[in-house]
């Protein structure tokens, strides 16, 4: 179910899995391939009577709503996702005065340069970037970002022990295990404003999830995220309050040397997931 910053809506509609690639073929720019999965929800009394009795006056189709951001991508000349959303979001509220307010969402479709190629290229990640923007004719009422998809392994330096144990307990104490975790983080910022930053605030918090798992020896994933939370609103005073939710992935022994060697595959589920919330 989706929410809106801006409070409670009684009826909402909208495009999602709208896939858009904007691709500057003379290999210029910062960012010959702009690609997005991009979803737009509006609301708005007008569209109450579609509910109630079929009337589609004052209806806007989805199917023109996906024909709007596709083509309108094309005239956005930025890179930065949450400046796209902002874009398609102001200008459908100026072309459509029935609709109050729009959420627009998207999730980057990465691709990288092959050996630093300008016109070749192959799909990246996990990692991909995400923004949303809500926005209604009084101006932003929601800016959020996040990078969704790290996968995280690290080799040594993760333990778990010292938890409750009882007679469900089978899990035994584990002082130095490989950690392989999966994390998603979305951030607000203190100021509508700062989520144009180009890019750099979340340049910054892919670099400061990295730096924290790389390390710091923790004692769980919990500790992990924490670390990671507090470092982010220490470091970037941009960022109003940061969400982490992380799930452990951490792979299943086959056989083991020691500490030094071992073989494994991957977790069967079901899976720990852990979640963070840190403001200011």
């Amino acid at each position: 179910m989706e929410q809106f910053a801006s409070g409670w809506k009684r009826n909402y509609y909208g495009k999602g899995d709208v896939i858009v690639y904007r691709l500057d073929r003379r290999g210029a720019g910062p960012q010959p391939v702009f690609g997005a999965n991009i979803k737009m929800l509006v609301y708005g009394e007008a569209f109450w009577p579609t509910y109630t009795t079929g009337d589609n006056s004052g209806l806007i189709a989805t199917d023109s709503m996906k024909n709007f951001i596709q083509r309108e991508v094309l005239n956005y000349t930025g890179c930065d996702l949450e400046d796209c959303c902002r874009y398609l979001g102001e200008k459908f509220l100026r072309t459509y005065p029935q609709v109050e307010g729009v959420q627009v969402s998207a999730e980057e479709v990465p691709y990288a340069g092959l050996a630093g190629s300008k016109l070749a290229f192959a799909p990246a990640g996990p990692e991909r970037s995400t923004a949303r923007i809500e926005l209604d004719h009084s101006g932003t009422r929601e800016a959020v970002s996040g990078i969704r998809g790290f996968r995280l392994l690290r080799l040594c330096g993760s333990a778990f022990e010292g938890f409750v144990r009882d007679q469900y307990t089978t899990l035994p104490d584990i002082k130095n295990r490989p950690l392989h975790m999966w994390l998603d983080a979305e951030w607000l910022y203190a100021e509508p404003s700062a989520v144009s930053s180009g890019g750099s605030i979340t340049a910054a918090v892919r670099s400061t999830v990295h730096e924290v798992f790389c390390n710091f020896d923790s004692g769980s994933i919990q500790q992990v995220i924490y670390q990671i939370g507090t470092k982010l609103l220490a470091e970037i005073p941009a960022i109003a309050e940061v969400h982490l939710e992380a799930n452990n992935r951490t792979w299943d022994t086959v056989a083991e040397r020691g500490e030094e060697l071992g073989t494994f595959t991957d977790a069967r589920p079901p899976y720990g997931c852990l979640g963070l919330r840190l403001r200011r």
